[in-house]
């Protein structure tokens, strides 16, 4: 028998009986996932960072310094992001390990050290999963989280709890787009996203995708997790905003012809963050896996550059270093 979907809502768009999809366009055809690698080993790409790895590694990269007990958060690579919030900590789709892959000798490796390990958490209290793609669902880190941090509390889309439950989490709460939950006076709300799931070659869009929104008294922050550009995520700006604080993803974007319907690139990426209000904003998304065809370096200068044709001089959506934070307090201040 066929699978059917236990979480099946008819009244709502992005569920299906099948599982669960965009309400979008979907913008990719039969064969250009082949015809994607094909010009890309064609042409050896992604080429490497302009001045080599040791000096993006030197430029881009730092140990995260969790000392202080100050409201702050994180950057730590790629779309994973630490908060620290009324000395309780958060972590966002983290992918620690040496590969974004099921497998530890194949698939995307690191490029850039992680900024701190899961052992070097004081305490660990929720843990928030955008969706199961191994670049931001990383099973050695979540196994490790649970050993760790037995009490840490996961909050994820629909169709995740039972993977999370089999790799030894105790507490999971799993959400549908617009459904929240107030966890030690902090709210939290899964937000739709554009792009999908798949964790093997028969789960495709089982499970959904989300963004999400983390509020308490002091701060208004949305993570869009992994997205590509569509006008309804202004609807998440209108509904749950104005924010203080986002995470929009600037990498994985080239080439646009295979990638615009899962990922934005640096100039959609400034068009939504104007749509939004420009709250402070943390380029993601880029500087550790070499998923697509851009090379490192790239989204961080196509970013600026992005931002000037777009006649923005300010430093609210400007790049950060991978192990940098900011207070929370202050995000509309200088870096600390």
């Amino acid at each position: 028998m066929a699978w059917q979907n236990p979480w099946y809502d008819a009244a709502k768009m992005h569920h299906t009986p099948q599982g669960f999809r965009n309400p979008e366009e979907e913008l990719r055809h039969p064969g250009d996932l082949q015809r994607w690698r094909r010009e890309r080993k064609e042409q050896g790409l992604p080429l490497p960072p302009q001045a080599g790895y040791p000096a993006f590694i030197s430029d881009w990269c730092q140990s995260a310094d969790l000392s202080g007990d100050d409201d702050r958060i994180w950057w730590l690579g790629h779309a994973a992001l630490l908060l620290r919030v009324n000395q309780r900590y958060l972590l966002i789709d983290p992918a620690l390990s040496q590969r974004a892959s099921p497998l530890p000798f194949v698939g995307p490796q690191r490029k850039t050290p992680a900024p701190l390990s899961v052992a070097q958490l004081p305490h660990l209290d929720y843990v928030l999963i955008s969706h199961n793609h191994y670049d931001h669902l990383d099973r050695p880190t979540v196994k490790r989280i649970a050993r760790q941090f037995p009490q840490a509390h996961f909050l994820v889309p629909l169709g995740m709890e039972d993977w999370c439950r089999r790799r030894g989490v105790r507490h999971v709460t799993q959400l549908d787009w617009w459904q929240s939950i107030e966890l030690a006076g902090i709210h939290f709300t899964a937000v739709p996203a554009r792009h999908w799931s798949m964790r093997s070659f028969f789960d495709r869009n089982r499970s959904l995708w989300c963004g999400w929104v983390v509020r308490n008294t002091t701060f208004n922050f949305w993570f869009s997790g992994d997205s590509g550009y569509s006008e309804n995520l202004t609807t998440i700006a209108q509904k749950l905003g104005p924010f203080n604080l986002a995470a929009l993803p600037i990498g994985a974007y080239a080439p646009k012809w295979f990638m615009r319907g899962q990922h934005m690139d640096p100039d959609q990426a400034v068009q939504l963050w104007q749509q939004i209000g420009r709250p402070v904003t943390i380029p993601i998304h880029w500087g550790v896996f070499e998923l697509a065809d851009e090379s490192l370096d790239e989204p961080p200068a196509v970013l600026v550059q992005a931002l000037r044709t777009a006649g923005e001089t300010g430093t609210d959506f400007a790049p950060w270093r991978i192990g940098e934070s900011r207070n929370l307090p202050n995000i509309d201040s200088d870096l600390s």
